[in-house]
């Protein structure tokens, strides 16, 4: 199957798993649902789910074990989208092309709907079936893990504290191994469990996730100084307007890309331990690298 194919079927299937899992818009109170449904279905990449089945799939596991998972981390990923756009944030006023979630239902109303999100990722992930190797209470813990303040959390956190101020790179890559790169990593590890996988499969899925991450993070800020909001879907420029500290800020506009290349290569490599069956995933990487371009 052609990639852009296989990404669309993909998320489609996910799409369609988080219809069932979420409640519906006119549940009461209904107010709620229907923010966290207009967060959600809001048209994004679904990359995060998408490496999680592909992960699971890599692994010789099926599907639909996997779909669980894949619903979580997009879950978790919308949430913090939610929670970044507010103004005490990042306050963007667009997300993937459409006014933000507070702009549409307030801002106390966003900040309950990034909570509810969240709460909800972990209901869904416990739906997940077991393996011989990994319990409910792994699969829980590496997505709380991933969740807190040593991760995604933290990195938010590293990003507000490093607004207008000089950043060196270990502490810019540091912002973003939390930041992006984990709840991207912990989405391929928790498709590969859904599989049984072993450990060292694990391994080389982190290894790929991790490099992968961060390359998907450089290129996100290059196109923040290269493309226009109608093409990226959000405030172009927004990170400059901020003074934020991004790689191109950092390293420079041709040295970034020279990074996101490396990663690139970096995280095909490390796929290496899973054969053949890991195509899929070098596909995506590659795909993602001509983002850029």
């Amino acid at each position: 199957m052609h990639l852009k194919n296989y990404l669309s079927d993909r998320a489609a299937d996910v799409d369609a798993a988080m219809d069932v899992f979420l409640p519906k818009a006119k549940d009461r109170p209904a107010t709620i649902h229907a923010a966290m449904r207009y967060a959600v279905f809001a048209g994004g990449k679904r990359l995060r789910p998408v490496l999680c089945l592909a992960a699971a799939e890599a692994c010789g596991g099926a599907l639909s074990n996997a779909l669980a998972p894949a619903c979580a981390v997009e879950l978790m990923h919308t949430y913090s989208l939610v929670h970044d756009d507010l103004p005490a944030m990042d306050d963007d006023d667009l997300r993937r092309g459409r006014p933000t979630c507070h702009k549409v239902y307030g801002e106390g109303m966003a900040v309950l709907c990034g909570d509810a999100l969240l709460t909800e990722a972990f209901l869904v992930l416990a739906q997940t079936p077991v393996t011989k190797r990994y319990g409910t209470r792994d699969l829980i813990t590496e997505l709380a893990a991933t969740g807190g303040s040593k991760q995604l959390i933290g990195g938010q956190v590293m990003d507000l504290e490093g607004e207008g101020k000089k950043l060196t790179r270990r502490e810019l890559v540091r912002i973003h191994e939390a930041k992006t790169a984990a709840l991207l990593t912990t989405a391929l590890r928790l498709g590969a469990m859904t599989a049984n996988a072993s450990p060292a499969k694990l391994v080389a899925l982190t290894q790929f996730g991790y490099n992968l991450g961060l390359a998907f993070q450089v290129i996100d800020d290059i196109l923040d100084i290269t493309q226009s909001t109608e093409v990226l879907g959000k405030t172009a420029g927004k990170d400059q307007a901020v003074a934020k500290a991004t790689y191109p800020s950092v390293l420079g506009l041709a040295e970034s890309r020279k990074q996101a290349a490396k990663l690139t290569r970096a995280a095909m490599n490390a796929l290496r331990p899973l054969g053949k069956k890991a195509a899929r995933l070098e596909e995506i990487a590659a795909y993602l690298l001509r983002r850029e371009y």
